[in-house]
């Protein structure tokens, strides 16, 4: 009867591993009466844990009396939600000028694309019509829309669209030096911006660029008047044990998206960021940014800022680096001499491992392996999320909610290395 019931949840015909009917801490439970260890926070998302009674109840208020609101208009949740997030969440540096305005959105897709665009309005708003592009790395991942999927270059999720996508120039994802001559080739001056995730997630599995890379790109962008626009989807609001991930690096970007960690998991939102001089180049000319019918949806902005306030009040930020720091420790333990861990990397909550076939020859699966050790760590109860592109065939993240524990860490690093021997033995027999 579930398989019969599941058959059709897939758009394309397949498999569902299991039916979720519920959750508490970093568990999912199942009809079947299993308890799986949630390794990724589902798509690197819940940060406070499953189950939150404070969250039902903030959606039961918001809905008390209140449904659609156009996003034109401000509310009382609106309001207090942006006064949290400029007012508690967005660093600045002594005397630089910080992120004031804020725009909410429904997810991290959205955020990207309305930043693009943003982008582009104040390029035009200063008379530069020539520029509209947006350099973006050569490994990286934006979102599912065409626009998104154009700027990052995921090779697999953008396979299928190449006629569809415009032509944005793609830099080195490492190397500083040849990130800038990357830039430089592109012709700055049709550039309206350069993005770049603080930690590339799902296309390098929590790959990071040297030292100066992000202060290097930021100056760049400085000196050619480029925005600078942070994707902050994945590493927004704690996850790399900041409150934002590009704090690890340097300078406050232009414009900064953030999607995931704003709902916690319990609401589809996301909010655009961007400095003052942004928003004041679109005012001056009369413009201002297109909205989505549900951008902003009420109980979603509710949930958030109870997200927020749990984050706040149980120091969950510094709880994402403390623990970060126990399974980055585990992870070395474990990993550091396999033959089959090329590397392991990230900060905070968001870990990942490159796998390699051999790391002495540097050869790979060719893809097939990520796949392959999701499967396992399914059959064991455990989900981690898979993570790779053209520069990194394979690999996998961490990015479990912020309560987890030492004993489910140990639990979680248990169940990937026995996954990862076990797929690589059935890989090779």
């Amino acid at each position: 009867m579930v398989a019969e019931r599941t058959s059709r949840y897939n758009f394309t015909p397949g498999p569902v591993p299991f039916v979720v009917s519920g959750g508490e801490g970093v568990f999912l439970h199942t009809t079947d009466g299993r308890k799986v260890l949630d390794g990724a926070g589902g798509a690197i998302v819940a940060n406070i844990g499953y189950g939150r009674p404070e969250i039902a109840e903030a959606a039961k208020q918001a809905l008390t009396g209140m449904g659609y609101v156009a996003p034109l208009w401000p509310t009382e949740n609106r309001l207090r939600l942006i006064e949290r997030i400029l007012d508690r969440w967005v660093p600045a540096a002594a005397g630089e000028a910080g992120l004031t305005r804020c725009f909410l959105v429904s997810g991290g897709s959205e955020s990207v694309d309305t930043a693009m665009r943003v982008a582009r309005q104040y390029q035009v708003a200063k008379g530069r019509t020539e520029r509209w592009r947006v350099a973006g790395r050569a490994t990286s991942y934006h979102g599912a829309t065409i626009a998104t999927l154009s700027v990052a270059n995921h090779d697999r999720r953008r396979q299928p669209f190449g006629p569809m996508l415009a032509d944005h120039p793609k830099i080195d994802p490492i190397s500083t030096e040849a990130a800038i001559k990357d830039l430089e080739a592109a012709n700055p001056e049709t550039l309206a911006a350069v993005i770049l995730e603080p930690i590339v997630g799902s296309s390098g599995a929590a790959l990071i660029s040297e030292s100066d890379y992000w202060s290097t790109v930021r100056q760049f962008c400085t000196d050619h008047d480029i925005l600078l626009i942070a994707d902050e989807v994945m590493t927004a609001y704690g996850r790399t044990g900041t409150r934002m991930g590009f704090e690890h690096f340097g300078p406050a970007p232009d414009v900064l998206v953030g999607g995931k960690g704003l709902g916690g998991g319990y609401a589809a939102i996301g909010a655009v960021l961007a400095k003052e001089f942004v928003a004041e180049a679109l005012a001056e000319v009369g413009d201002s940014i297109m909205f989505f019918t549900f951008s902003g949806l009420e109980v979603s902005v509710a949930i958030a800022d109870r997200v927020l306030q749990i984050l706040e009040d149980e120091d969950l930020v510094n709880r994402a680096a403390k623990m970060g720091a126990v399974l980055r420790a585990r992870l070395e333990e474990e990993f550091a001499d396999h033959p089959h861990v090329g590397d392991i990397r990230g900060l905070g909550l968001m870990q990942g491992l490159e796998l390699v076939k051999d790391r002495e020859a540097g050869t790979t699966f060719g893809g097939a392996l990520t796949p392959a050790i999701i499967g396992e760590a399914f059959k064991r109860d455990c989900w981690i999320y898979p993570a790779g592109s053209a520069r990194v065939p394979d690999g996998m993240m961490f990015g479990p909610a912020f309560i987890i524990s030492e004993s489910e860490i140990d639990q979680l690093v248990s169940i990937t290395r026995e996954s990862i021997d076990a797929a690589v033995a059935g890989l090779q027999s």
